[in-house]
């Protein structure tokens, strides 16, 4: 299979291609010639997770990985599980935190650093992994490519506008991985990132890609949980074509896979992209007019994002009818009524972190009574202690792979919001 640059469809390239490139030309994102197409539905969601991914994704890759070699990547990449937990009779939290960094992130960041290291093992051609996180993306992409050979990670962030915790995580292992701590915003970061890929003289002296969303490999490995969700909620239920999944949204990698999902077969009713204060998407589907704000920081600190880098996929799948645009609305919920999620799902028994009380937020507005929600949790509430407790009022341990992490030393390099700057610190390395 091709994978075409949205901005210039002429650009194919394949999907080994796709991943080491990250980028096409003029920043072009890269998107499916073909979109395969399952109908044995009730079969996939049979089969356990990764037998079900290597038929959901293999149509995919075929042109480039043999099938055991797919099934190696998908075996050590998705070793641990995605879980459903019901929070009262018509709603479910999908848990996506399960992973060694305990975001739904480690997802997609093993599945892409398990893709480039066979693509790289007849390759003594360096490669630097260039990325930007608002908090999790960091730890997930840290931790997925710790190690490994040939490989070297640099990861920005927003200096002070990430969880401590948060920023432990992917900070304090060395070796191979690098950080800097930005004087600015994370869309600031991402500014940064893509001015380096368009340096084209520096992206071909350090072998130049990113493990952002931007990267088809990490949307790819999402398709996989919105399958697992339903295959789970086929067995409780016997039925999933009422199911709405509300997502928090920051830079909508995770809402371009779900409607990946839904193009490729599974027959999810519609998505909720829910947003914090930065409501680029909410206010550009109400007005048709694309402003983004200043960012603004909030407590779901991820989702701090006004300029998405994924909606140019979102809009080409709405816009060529590849998924209908009534299966997309878009919410804004403010820092109160976060704040009264959190305290609300509490009262049900369930704990909660700010990205995932956002989303349950907007579900609650937008679900009609023939509907069931299922409201993506993206982090353990761990990873925003000092959040989810201030607002809780409550005490909350900390799981081992927080705790292992938290008297770790940061570190991270201080850098203004200054290309040339990075440009130093990348070609140094």
């Amino acid at each position: 299979m091709k994978f075409y640059n949205l901005k210039h469809p002429e650009q194919e390239v394949s999907f080994s291609q796709a991943v080491r490139q990250g980028l096409g030309k003029d920043q072009g994102l890269f998107f499916p010639k073909e979109l395969p197409q399952h109908k044995n539905i009730e079969q996939l969601l049979a089969m356990p997770l990764v037998e079900r991914s290597m038929h959901v994704l293999y149509p995919f890759v075929e042109d480039d990985l043999s099938e055991a070699e797919f099934r190696q990547i998908i075996t050590n990449a998705f070793n641990f599980p995605a879980l459903t937990q019901a929070i009262d009779e018509n709603k479910s939290v999908l848990e996506l935190f399960h992973g060694p960094t305990l975001a739904f992130k480690d997802f997609g960041a093993r599945f892409m650093a398990q893709c480039l290291q066979q693509f790289s093992k007849n390759n003594d051609d360096k490669i630097t992994i260039l990325t930007a996180t608002s908090g999790d993306t960091g730890a997930a992409v840290a931790h997925a490519f710790y190690g490994l050979e040939n490989i070297n990670v640099v990861i920005l962030y927003p200096k002070g506008k990430i969880s401590l915790l948060q920023e432990k995580m992917f900070t304090t292992l060395g070796d191979n991985i690098s950080t800097l701590a930005v004087e600015g915003s994370f869309d600031d970061c991402q500014a940064l990132v893509k001015k380096a890929f368009d340096d084209h003289e520096l992206a071909k002296a350090i072998g130049l890609n990113s493990a952002n969303s931007i990267n088809i490999s990490r949307l790819l490995a999402q398709i996989s949980y919105y399958f697992e969700a339903a295959a789970q909620l086929f067995r409780q239920r016997g039925k999933i074509d009422d199911l709405v999944f509300s997502i928090p949204s920051g830079n909508f990698g995770n809402l371009t896979a779900g409607l990946l999902a839904k193009a490729i077969g599974l027959p999810i009713k519609r998505f909720i992209a829910a947003t914090n204060v930065n409501d680029t998407v909410p206010r550009y589907l109400q007005t048709g007019e694309w402003e983004p704000h200043d960012t603004v920081a909030t407590m779901s600190n991820a989702m701090d994002v006004s300029k998405p880098n994924n909606w140019p996929r979102v809009e080409h799948m709405l816009r060529s009818g590849i998924v209908d645009e009534n299966a997309l609305s878009s919410v804004a919920i403010d820092e109160e009524q976060t704040q009264m999620a959190m305290i609300n799902l509490n009262s049900l028994g369930y704990i909660c972190e700010p990205h995932a009380s956002v989303a349950y937020k907007a579900l609650k507005y937008n679900l009609d009574d023939s509907e069931y929600g299922v409201v993506l949790g993206t982090a353990h509430p761990a990873k925003f202690k000092d959040t989810v407790e201030s607002v809780l009022g409550q005490p909350l341990g900390l799981p081992k792979e927080l705790a292992d992490c938290a008297g770790e030393k940061i570190l991270s390099v201080n850098i203004d919001n200054d290309f040339q700057q990075m440009r130093r610190f990348l070609l140094a390395q």
